[in-house]
């Protein structure tokens, strides 16, 4: 069935989807899709779709005018031809586990219905019903006031129902609805605030899995996460992350828990326990039974382990909370002191009127949380506040070479085959072997197996990772091996071919190679290119600029082949054929030196040294396992997003000294001048909740387009 649109006037006719053509700029357009309205999953739908097409920038979608805005590269009839075949029944089309377009929703409802509550309430209730409105909306302050006086508590949450309750017993009803009125549209917009960055967060740290491998009577294979069942069995191997909640019918395991739990020792799992979605296998292998599908329940677990995770605040956040609690008693005590020496009322209830805890409780978090929503724009995934706090201090960065300072994805460039075998033969049986374990060079791999038309069926029994060495299985009988020429020659003691020794001398310098021997005797040599990122060295240049004294290049390259990149990509120093746990080794004896180190990498190789640096982290399509243990996540398309969270995290903490000084300076001079008698009561209350509010939306402004 066909539809129409329209276009600047003009009605055609297109296969699924009647939209409006509203608007268009070079690279921009805005579409109005033509449908009475448009629900909150609707827009989701939509969105998610655009947002996975290869030609788009950005996109968003509006549910209330039904709008959808795109920008886009390449052909504008590409995207106006993706718009005609869009349905909402799409096969393959979900919408996010969880959206803030409803989380926000529900705030802006909240947000103006407090507002048009208070102006009716101004505008049109007669003074007896406004009195009675204003003590009725005052008791809740007043009762969690005496709750925290009851239980010992000097919070400021006293403070509030002194104020509030002090201006009832005067009468000054218009004072104590202002102060209430502003009290709570504060706490309304932290707690959107909060949410919206938590949702945010936990979306970015969600599984992002889109194939499993299934285990079926004819073997394991490659399956679309959407379509497992409850029951089926799924293979989940070394660096793997658990894709569903199930439980262990094979193997044994050791499972890294610190996404979900906390714990920063892995657990052993075997058969008959359970495991859950987003843990990731550290050691061994495992054949789970799916008991359920678990992306929502993922998210849940993320959201709770933010909020309940007090570890992860920022030292500046728990600073604030801390002095403002200890500020308390002093507003208290200078009030009741006013009261003292002056024997005036107002001038007592001026200084209760204000106090520091509101402001520094409300505005350092939602920095914090605001630095970590907008470093996720610019695909930075910050798992807690102090990791920010820490990247600001840090003057030492240390790379992993290949797939960070490297281009995400290296590629063949040559199949050099030894002994007679046959060269297409043993790229397919290398591109089996490696697309079990996901690292940038094992995608290269599997890539031009993919690239050259080579299908392959599974043709190897069990496969045994071996971290920085290779891969060992076993195909027709035979001891199959792949990996480093340390891997090959000197551990598994491999021979080369008689008479073929000058041809392995030959091989090209300017490659990586991978070495593939088959009962102990070299069979092929991979060449991979491994070209650098065009922007690495813009990057260390930047970086420097911003205040890092050191870059460092780790790598388990050869010396000759380490010795180029870091030359051409400018750090100031590098080490060369070593192995993870020298890696650990360097990172721990920076530390030991009292530098504060960054450590950047994407593979199962760098978990130890991410793990052991002051802030670990991982390019988001390198293994999981280092997505998992790193403390934050970068997009793999940029290295220039080092850079912007390098600015945003500096800029955070000069957001953080700038809102101390104007708390304490404004507040300060505010109970100054209404202990003098300069200022009112009602006056008072509305400067220092307007300051409040004012200080809490500056923190939630961007901090890059900041001054």
């Amino acid at each position: 069935m066909s539809r129409s649109y329209v276009v600047f006037g003009k009605v055609r006719t297109l296969p699924f989807t009647t939209y409006i053509f509203k608007h268009r700029s070079r690279g921009r357009i805005r579409v109005q899709m033509a449908q009475p309205r448009m629900t909150l999953e609707q827009a989701d739908l939509l969105e998610c779709y655009l947002q996975r097409l290869p030609q788009v920038i950005r996109a968003s979608v509006h549910e209330r005018t039904r709008c959808a805005i795109v920008e886009y590269q390449g052909s504008q009839a590409e995207i106006l031809r993706a718009f005609s075949q869009f349905s909402y029944q799409m096969d393959g089309l979900h919408p996010p586990v969880s959206s803030s377009r409803a989380l926000n929703r529900t705030y802006e409802e909240k947000l103006v219905g407090m507002a048009a509550a208070k102006a009716v309430s101004v505008l049109f209730f007669p003074a007896p019903l406004r009195i009675a409105y204003t003590v009725w909306k005052a008791i809740p302050h007043l009762f969690r006031g005496l709750r925290c006086l009851l239980r010992g508590q000097m919070v400021v949450e006293v403070l509030d129902a002194l104020s509030i309750g002090i201006s009832l017993l005067r009468g000054d009803f218009g004072t104590a609805s202002s102060v209430r009125f502003l009290l709570g549209l504060g706490e309304l917009l932290e707690e959107w605030t909060h949410k919206k960055s938590v949702s945010d967060l936990a979306q970015c740290m969600s599984l992002n899995i889109d194939r499993v491998w299934l285990r079926t009577p004819q073997g394991e294979v490659l399956t679309p996460l959407s379509q497992i069942q409850t029951g089926d069995r799924v293979c989940v191997r070394l660096g793997g992350l658990i894709p569903l909640d199930g439980i262990i019918t094979e193997g044994e395991v050791m499972v890294n828990q610190a996404s979900l739990t906390g714990e920063s020792i892995p657990v052993p799992k075997r058969a008959g326990m359970t495991v859950y979605a987003g843990t990731v296998v550290e050691e061994g292998e495992c054949v789970l039974q799916v008991s359920g599908q678990s992306g929502s329940s993922r998210y849940d677990k993320i959201v709770a382990m933010i909020e309940q995770s007090e570890s992860l605040k920022s030292t500046a956040e728990s600073r604030a909370a801390n002095l403002a609690d200890r500020l308390v008693p002093y507003t208290l005590a200078g009030s009741l002191l006013t009261y003292l020496l002056t024997r005036n009322v107002p001038r007592a209830l001026s200084v209760l009127m204000v106090d520091f805890s509101c402001a520094l409780k409300l505005a350092m978090p939602l920095a914090v949380l605001s630095a970590m929503r907008e470093a996720s724009g610019f695909h930075v995934t910050v798992k807690g506040g102090k990791y920010l706090e820490t990247v600001a201090q840090a003057d030492t960065v240390v790379f992993d070479k290949t797939g960070t300072l490297t281009h995400a994805c290296p590629v063949v460039a040559e199949v050099i085959p030894f002994g007679g075998q046959n060269e297409a033969d043993m790229l397919r049986l290398a591109a089996c072997l490696e697309e079990h374990f996901p690292h940038s060079m094992a995608n290269a791999v599997v890539q031009a197996a993919r690239e050259r038309g080579l299908s392959h069926e599974e043709m190897h029994s069990e496969v045994e990772y071996i971290v920085a060495h290779g891969i060992v299985s076993e195909v027709n009988g035979q001891r199959v091996i792949i990996g480093s020429a340390h891997f090959v020659f000197e551990d598994e003691h491999c021979a080369i071919p008689e008479g073929e020794q000058e041809r392995y001398d030959s091989l090209p310098d300017q490659y990586s190679h991978l070495y593939l021997a088959i009962g102990g005797v070299l069979s092929a040599v991979v060449c991979i290119s491994d070209p650098l990122r065009p922007e690495a060295g813009a990057v260390i240049r930047q970086l420097r600029g911003l205040g890092i004294q050191r870059a460092v290049m780790l790598t388990g390259d050869s010396e000759r082949t380490a010795a180029a990149i870091a030359a051409e990509v400018g750090v100031d120093e590098y080490r060369a054929e070593i192995l993870p746990a020298d890696k650990a080794g360097f990172v721990e004896a920076e530390r030991a030196k009292g530098h504060t180190v960054i450590m950047i990498g994407d593979g199962i190789n760098d978990s130890p040294a991410l793990s052991k640096a002051n802030v670990g982290i991982a390019i988001s399509d390198g293994a999981a396992i280092a997505r998992e243990i790193a403390d934050i996540t970068i997009a793999a398309d940029d290295l220039h997003e080092l850079v912007s969270l390098r600015r945003i995290a500096g800029r955070l903490t000069g957001r953080i000294r700038s809102n101390y000084r104007f708390v304490m300076g404004f507040n300060g001079s505010l109970i100054a001048l209404g202990a003098f008698g300069v200022l009112p009561p009602a006056t008072s209350a509305m400067l220092h909740n307007l300051s409040t509010l004012g200080v809490s939306l500056r923190s939630m402004t961007s901090l890059l387009e900041s001054s």
